[in-house]
């Protein structure tokens, strides 16, 4: 105890207190105390964190405390809509690269901490949680930078804790498909062995509080995600993901609805053939997700899960209230546990949606999130890492130089 109050005392920044969890393998690092407490609108303070204090993102994300797969979700306590009595807390997401928009698998640990916390420092609203003994459920409503997520917390009896037998669900933001058989050219000095003479490749894009690029694992050539080789999926799914962004006139392609941002966050690569098969639902699938700057998601991906069951609304390939699987690499070697249930519970109107994103859905997904551990950080004065590194980032560098 004595090194631990030395070393708070002493540090170059105040000491940051995580939580530490896990969503079918993937990391979410709850981060409670020690960043700059900042005002106005939550995209206002996500712009400040970007611009001023994008260190603390570096700290706790990157190597050394944190890794490539490392995911954070910043407690915040005030915003608009905590105000306006819409959201009991709200949340801005970082990884690798910067600021997400949204992200399922924290979603749904957070909805487990948010509930298992009684800390008023930390979540100054829990007691206005509402628990409903006839289902032994919590409600939260969490603002995130794409809109409200409704969690819907499975909780002891006595409401104190969660349930860790029961999976947390959450309700999306509206999502909706937004190109269809979009067809992208590969350049042919970028084309791998494997197109077998083919120039391009054809995918769907669609929004589930990010914009996610869908292609199926046929089209890449590489074999089923049955046998992972996440090197070559990472150069191929950057590379489309560049021609994507890139192409002049693409994007004109894309039905993006006014007042979304478009920026394409993640590459889903998907196989419906061999995945690990879960009961009581109408499909299963597999899918392997390359975000930010080409992160890998170990869970089946939350905001992606939301934007394929609106492109399978779109298509007519499932109906309002269908149940439908989603695997990860690492549910599928745990025979289906830990994967994603979602479905469409509501036909929604798209605001200043256009042709296919006229129309969406709001999809309830479901998954199961367990804790790891605690920890506090502290960055000493003299340490000559202040800001943590990326092994890729300097790899590249060191190969571009």
């Amino acid at each position: 105890m004595d090194l631990y109050q030395s070393l708070s005392s002493s540090a170059a920044l105040k000491p940051i207190r995580c939580i530490d969890m896990h969503t079918t393998g993937e990391a979410t690092r709850i981060i409670l105390s020690g960043f700059p407490e900042l005002h106005g609108t939550l995209l206002e303070q996500r712009a400040e964190y970007r611009q001023k204090y994008d260190q603390y993102r570096k700290i706790t994300m990157l190597e050394p405390r944190g890794h490539e797969g490392m995911y954070g979700a910043l407690i915040v306590r005030n915003s608009e809509l905590i105000s306006s009595g819409e959201a009991h807390i709200a949340v801005l997401y970082l990884h690798n690269e910067g600021y997400s928009t949204m992200c399922g698998h924290a979603a749904i640990a957070l909805g487990r901490f948010l509930v298992d916390t009684h800390d008023l420092e930390v979540f100054p609203q829990r007691n206005a949680l509402k628990f409903d003994p006839s289902t032994q459920t919590t409600v939260v409503n969490l603002h995130t930078p794409c809109g409200i997520n409704q969690l819907s917390v499975p909780t002891a009896a006595d409401g104190s804790r969660s349930d860790p037998t029961k999976p947390v669900s959450f309700l999306s933001v509206p999502s909706f498909a937004g190109a269809l058989d979009l067809v992208v050219e590969i350049p042919e000095e970028k084309r791998w062995p494997q197109l077998d003479g083919r120039t391009s490749v054809t995918v769907d894009l669609s929004y589930g509080g990010a914009w996610y690029c869908m292609v199926d694992v046929d089209q890449l050539g590489l074999g089923s995600l049955g046998r992972l080789d996440t090197k070559a999926y990472d150069e191929v799914t950057q590379i489309i993901k560049t021609q994507i962004v890139e192409t002049e006139g693409l994007v004109r392609e894309i039905s993006i609805p006014t007042g979304i941002e478009w920026y394409l966050y993640g590459v889903m690569v998907v196989d419906n053939a061999n995945t690990a098969q879960v009961s009581r639902v109408a499909a299963s699938e597999t899918g392997l997700c390359f975000f930010a700057d080409q992160q890998i998601d170990r869970s089946p991906t939350g905001g992606c899960v939301a934007a394929r069951m609106a492109l399978a609304y779109a298509k007519g390939a499932c109906q309002l209230l269908d149940r439908r699987a989603f695997n990860s690499f690492v549910s599928d070697v745990s025979s289906g546990r830990g994967a994603f249930i979602g479905s469409n519970v509501e036909e929604v109107e798209i605001a200043g949606g256009r042709g296919i994103s006229s129309k969406g859905v709001v999809v309830r997904i479901e998954g199961e999130a367990f804790y790891t551990g605690t920890a506090t950080f502290v960055l000493e004065t003299e340490d000559p890492v202040p800001e943590g590194f990326s092994i890729r980032d300097i790899e590249s560098a060191s190969q571009s130089g």
